[in-house]
Order: C-alpha cells, then sequence, then structure tokens
C-alpha cells in the first residue's frame, strides 16, 4: 500500500537518505516501495544533539538513514543507551523496548520508542528544575 506524504511549504522530508524540501505550495508525494522515510518533525539535526537521551535518538535516525552506516551507528546507539540508562535507571523499561526493535530491524518502530525517551529525559530535566526551583538552588542541566 503506498504510503502518502503531505508537504506544506518549505517542509522537508528524508527519502532513503535524500533531502528533499517542497519549494512551492501544498504539495503530496505518493511512496509506492519500501524506503527509509523522516519526516522534518521527526528529524532531529545535528545541532540539537545536547542531551544524552538526544544522541540515543541521533544515532538511530543515522542508522535508519544510512542503511550502508548502520552497524557504526548502531554501536554508538548502543553505548549511549547503556550510558543513559546506567545514569537514568528510570529510563530501563523504555530501553528494552528501543532494543527491542532494534534487534528486530524495526528501526523506524524503534525511534518511535526512543521519541519516549526523549520525553522521558525532559520530564526528568523539568522535576528536577522544580525541584532545585523550590528548594532555591540554581540551574539544573543533564539528566
Amino acid at each position: 500500500m503506498p504510503l502518502l506524504i503531505d508537504l506544506k511549504p518549505g517542509e522537508k522530508v528524508i527519502i532513503n537518505g535524500a533531502v528533499i524540501e517542497n519549494a512551492g505550495a501544498n504539495t503530496k508525494l505518493r511512496v509506492h516501495n519500501e524506503s527509509n522515510i523522516l519526516r522534518q518533525k521527526e528529524i532531529l539535526a545535528n545541532t540539537e544533539i545536547s542531551t544524552p537521551a538526544s544522541r540515543v535518538y541521533f544515532c538511530l535516525q543515522c542508522a535508519y538513514i544510512f542503511p550502508e552506516k548502520r552497524e557504526h551507528y548502531l554501536g554508538l546507539f548502543e553505548h549511549y543507551l547503556v550510558e543513559y540508562v546506567e545514569a537514568c535507571p528510570s529510563a530501563a523499561e523504555i530501553a528494552v523496548s528501543v532494543r527491542s526493535e532494534v534487534n528486530n530491524a524495526r528501526y523506524y518502530k524503534a525511534l518511535k520508542a526512543a521519541r519516549m525517551l526523549l520525553r522521558h529525559e525532559a520530564d526528568v530535566l523539568d522535576h528536577l528544575r522544580s525541584t532545585a526551583e523550590a528548594e532555591g538552588g540554581g540551574a539544573v542541566s543533564g539528566p
């Protein structure tokens, strides 16, 4: 079944490693075969990699988009995921889910699961900030 992608003006999509930008009005693309596709809202730019969970996501994203370098990025992914769970054990269940999708070569689903890791990290950081502010402390950085 074909996938229909609706692109707004200026919106980007990555298809099999190629960045495609809509240069006109709303555009619809119909993809008829198996392809590695990421919409702009799912893409994490290398300038946005500032936290441990974002490093995990970015490595998975690269493994998905660039299959010829997949093993390299999956090695980095595993390293960063282990580091994150060691620092934040409450993410262990999410990590199991992400790793399961990777082990079954379902990289897009692994990215979806990794977005839960990003949300988890944001929640942890928000909680730490709130706690620090309530105790009269300064700013908190890192998970």
